[in-house]
């Protein structure tokens, strides 16, 4: 069911949700937190909601969709709540402020009422993030701030200032994708020989702020020289090289999807490893509620790293 309420107010869409309740049934005591999404017109809103929907059918939750409209219109508050089959495992508020309403701090105001009542809260924006997530007015109210650089006009840059303005609570989609990768080169290093790491190779886009990410968490970790190479255009990660006395540990993805795991003595292994959809990852973040030590890590281990060109002939 979706409900339009133009020309609102905050405290008739909360008298409207009791209504709902009331005659539906849809009770807010189930929902686990309060997920907010904070957009604008430049990003796709829709696509946005749906992705929150299909993580909410593994994290039951009440989503508040804030979106920024124009802000030299005049003054209003256009709103629409889903539920039942429109709102996944949730029910959704959408909320759409104009002029004055559009600001950030208005946003944090029109959220504050929606919020359920000693339940976390968790904030996503999936275009554009502040500058300071921890100090953006509706960050403020969050136990967790998702970020996604990959969303930026510049993603590289805008890890550069997730590093510079990382609080505890904070973390980004661009780290989040990185989980089968991080899971396989684990995985191998568990294997023997347990032999020293001596140095680390990672290769990608140039502007993939997964794979910066993937090469600080290798440094930080390792406290090994960690190289990233920048090469051509292959969706992100490419390939991962570990040095050792034995021989190279290499996870190759060429195509985006598929990627082989060599090692030596042991013969080839393909994986999975294509991209992983919004929703997927969004439903992990959703998982854990405390600071990502990790994520910090991989963050702090990025003035670690040395730049510079993959030999040639490294990619086919």
């Amino acid at each position: 069911m979706i409900v339009d309420m133009p020309a609102t107010s905050t405290q008739q869409v909360s008298r409207k949700l009791v209504e709902l309740r009331e005659q539906g049934g849809v009770l807010a005591l189930g929902r686990v937190l309060t997920f907010v999404v904070i957009t604008d017109d430049s990003t796709n809103t829709e696509e946005a909601i749906e992705a929150a929907n299909e993580a909410s059918r593994m994290h039951p939750c009440r989503v508040i969709v804030l979106v920024r409209g124009a802000k030299k219109a005049a003054p209003r508050l256009d709103a629409q709540i889903r539920v039942g089959g429109d709102a996944g495992a949730s029910e959704v508020i959408v909320l759409r402020g104009y002029g004055p309403l559009a600001s950030a701090e208005a946003c944090a105001g029109m959220t504050i009422p929606m919020l359920l009542p000693d339940a976390p809260v968790v904030a996503w924006w999936p275009g554009v993030a502040p500058a300071v997530p921890a100090e953006d007015p509706v960050g403020r109210l969050a136990n967790r701030r998702i970020t996604d650089a990959a969303a930026e006009k510049n993603p590289v840059k805008a890890l550069e200032q997730r590093t510079a303005a990382y609080v505890p609570g904070d973390t980004d989609l661009a780290w989040t994708r990185l989980t089968l990768w991080r899971a396989m080169l684990t995985a191998a290093l568990d294997q023997p020989p347990f032999e020293e790491i001596t140095g680390a190779v990672v290769d990608g886009e140039p502007d993939s702020a997964s794979t910066d990410l993937l090469a600080g968490w290798l440094a930080g970790r390792l406290s090994v020289p960690v190289k990233r190479t920048k090469v051509g255009a292959v969706g992100g990660m490419h390939s991962v090289r570990l040095d050792r006395p034995s021989g190279p540990i290499s996870l190759v993805r060429p195509d985006a999807k598929v990627g082989t795991l060599t090692q030596p003595g042991q013969p080839d292994r393909l994986v999975t490893l294509a991209r992983r959809p919004v929703r997927e990852c969004l439903a992990e973040e959703l998982r854990r509620l405390d600071a990502d030590e990790s994520y910090e890590r991989a963050l702090a281990g990025l003035a670690k790293i040395t730049r510079g060109r993959a030999p040639a002939g490294a990619r086919k």
